[in-house]
């Protein structure tokens, strides 16, 4: 808080400021949604066109969120958010990170999100502009209270009452918080991976066969030193290649960590499975110091 007010007085804009000093949250809710509902309930106060919800760890462009406004306006959507791009300081990031991106535009294309008549529903939680009115119709944070992966969820919801919601990329806007090992970014996978397969054993293991099919079977069929094979598979690894690249370029990475697809989407896979095996055990995942996610008490382990 006393970071904030600094920056604002800073910057001469200190009475524009409005610190809202954060209260326990109350039973159900996730600790992000009871923050944001609260600063939900402050803004309301202004009456505003738009509600920006952010995390803290992103340095906006110049002019970024103005333009957000701007396409919900010209647009008439109710709900706008881009995926910032992420840090790749890191050579954990640099291998993973990108993936990360690709493997989500995967779940949630955003011609499907801005569909109509698609069900498919995404936002990239680190930055979404909202409508007030289209947050009341879809039952205000409230109806999402209890969600770890909450952007999609709000989304979902905001789609699911009539809402007109898209779903971009921001090539200057980033997010500053660093990923400095293979561990810490599977830790974040790893937290949320299990409950995105809504808790079903089912679904993932043909989540771990479809990931294990496309990108690993290729390059293991150039062991078989079978010609015919060979050449499929390496035509298989080049095409993902090709796929990946776009995205690896996005996040301003060597082009040769395209190449690694197979190898990240093996550790993507380990990732969901520790997630499905934490939430069996009643641990959940861990994220800043909590357990989240965790198996409620009575509910079979397998």
């Amino acid at each position: 808080a006393e970071a904030a007010r600094r920056g604002a007085e800073s910057l001469g804009a200190g009475e524009r400021l409005t610190v809202v000093r954060g209260t326990p949250p109350a039973p159900g809710w996730t600790g992000k949604l009871w923050a944001m509902s609260q600063g939900v309930a402050a803004a309301e106060a202004a009456n505003p066109d738009f509600l920006l919800l952010t995390d803290a760890d992103i340095e906006y462009a110049p002019g970024e969120v103005a333009a957000l406004a701007a396409a919900a306006e010209a647009g008439h959507l109710d709900l706008v958010s881009l995926m910032v791009r992420l840090s790749t300081a890191t050579f954990a990031e640099r291998c993973l990170i990108p993936a990360f991106v690709f493997f989500f535009l995967m779940l949630y294309p955003p011609a499907w999100i801005a569909a109509s008549q698609s069900a498919v529903a995404g936002a990239a939680g680190g930055c979404m502009l909202i409508r007030p009115a289209a947050l009341a119709r879809a039952g205000g944070l409230a109806a999402i209270r209890g969600n770890i992966i909450d952007d999609c969820a709000l989304a979902r919801a905001v789609k699911s009452a009539g809402g007109r919601i898209r779903l971009g990329l921001a090539r200057q806007t980033r997010s500053l918080r660093v990923y400095g090992s293979l561990a810490q970014i599977g830790a974040m996978i790893s937290r949320t991976a299990f409950n995105q397969l809504r808790h079903s054993y089912l679904l993932l293991a043909a989540t771990l066969l479809g990931l294990l099919a496309t990108y690993l079977a290729p390059p293991l069929l150039l062991l078989t030193h079978r010609p015919g094979i060979m050449a499929l598979g390496a035509a298989a690894w080049l095409l993902m290649t090709a796929c990946y690249l776009p995205m690896v370029r996005f996040h301003r990475v060597a082009s040769a960590y395209a190449l690694l697809l197979p190898a990240v989407a093996l550790f993507y896979a380990a990732a969901t499975v520790h997630s499905a095996v934490q939430y069996a055990a009643g641990r959940g995942g861990r994220w800043t110091g909590r357990a989240q996610d965790v198996r409620p008490a009575g509910e079979p382990g397998s």
